[in-house]
C-alpha cells in the first residue's frame, strides 16, 4: 500500500505515506465549494509534476557532477470548466547553476521524461520554461 486516505468532513482529507507516515492535507479549492484552507487534489497534481521533474533533474545531475541544489520550480494550475479538469499546468523552473550547454540540454530532457508527466493526460497542455543562471 502506498496511502491511506482519510476523509476528515467538511471538503478536506489527510493522505497518511505509509512508508514514511508523513501526512499530506487536501481541501478543496475555494472555486469548488470548499475553503481552500490547503493543497487542493488537482494542487498537488501539478506539484506532483514539478516535483518529479526537479527530482528526475536531480539524480541526472549527480551523475554528472551538476549541483542544482536551490533551484526553484513556480507552479500554476488551470481549471478547464466542462468537464472540471486540469486544463493545463505552467511550470517555471529557475534552475540555481552555471553549466555548458550540453548539460543544459540533458537536464532538460530527462525533467521531460519525468513518470509524472509521462502519466498525465496529453490533453492536458504542459508549458515548462526553464532560467538559467
Amino acid at each position: 500500500m502506498t496511502s491511506k486516505v482519510t476523509y476528515l468532513g467538511d471538503l478536506r482529507t489527510s493522505s497518511i505515506h505509509i512508508q514514511s507516515g508523513s501526512e499530506l492535507i487536501s481541501d478543496a479549492p475555494t472555486d469548488n465549494n470548499g475553503k481552500g484552507e490547503a493543497f487542493s487534489p488537482t494542487d498537488t497534481v501539478a506539484n506532483a509534476l514539478a516535483s518529479c521533474m526537479m527530482t528526475i533533474m536531480g539524480i541526472k545531475s549527480r551523475d554528472m557532477n551538476v549541483e542544482i541544489s536551490g533551484s526553484t520550480a513556480s507552479v500554476v494550475k488551470v481549471m478547464q470548466a466542462e468537464p472540471r479538469r486540469i486544463g493545463a499546468i505552467e511550470i517555471i523552473f529557475d534552475m540555481n547553476v552555471m553549466t555548458d550547454e550540453k548539460s543544459i540540454l540533458i537536464l532538460e530532457r530527462a525533467a521531460m521524461t519525468c513518470p509524472v508527466f509521462l502519466s498525465l493526460n496529453p490533453e492536458i497542455d504542459k508549458k515548462i520554461t526553464f532560467n538559467w543562471k
